[in-house]
């Protein structure tokens, strides 16, 4: 799955829009809960030495709310690396360079979406 790709998804799936809060990164798409305005998906370019990988080429990736259970089994996965710039023990970074299944993509946004959700009291 790419950039766009993605972000269809997640405008179809989840009636929101991408918010650009930073004027010196507009390409950085955070996606948000209408409600409690928490993200539950941040779309970035990084150049690839920001994950540890070779070279300094842009690639797009996203960060996606983990639950801290599953983070190290999920880094296991190529494609899948350390929060980039969130906490390490909350998020992970998936590739959106297709090393990363469709399948896998999917369930980490719906991982992401209801773990920020707001709780029913």
């Amino acid at each position: 799955m790419n950039r766009t790709e993605l972000e269809a998804l997640i405008r179809n799936s989840y009636k929101t829009d991408a918010d650009h809060p930073w004027l010196k990164s507009p390409n950085y798409s955070v996606f948000r809960h209408g409600d409690n305005k928490k993200w539950f998906a941040l779309i970035m370019e990084i150049t690839a030495d920001k994950l540890g990988l070779k070279g300094t080429a842009a690639i797009d990736v996203v960060n996606f709310k983990c639950d801290s259970m599953l983070i190290g089994s999920f880094l296991a996965t190529p494609g899948i690396f350390p929060a980039y710039h969130m906490s390490k023990a909350h998020w992970i970074t998936v590739a959106l360079d297709g090393s990363v299944s469709d399948d896998t993509i999917r369930a980490l946004l719906d991982m992401s979406y209801e773990s920020t959700s707001s709780k029913i009291r």
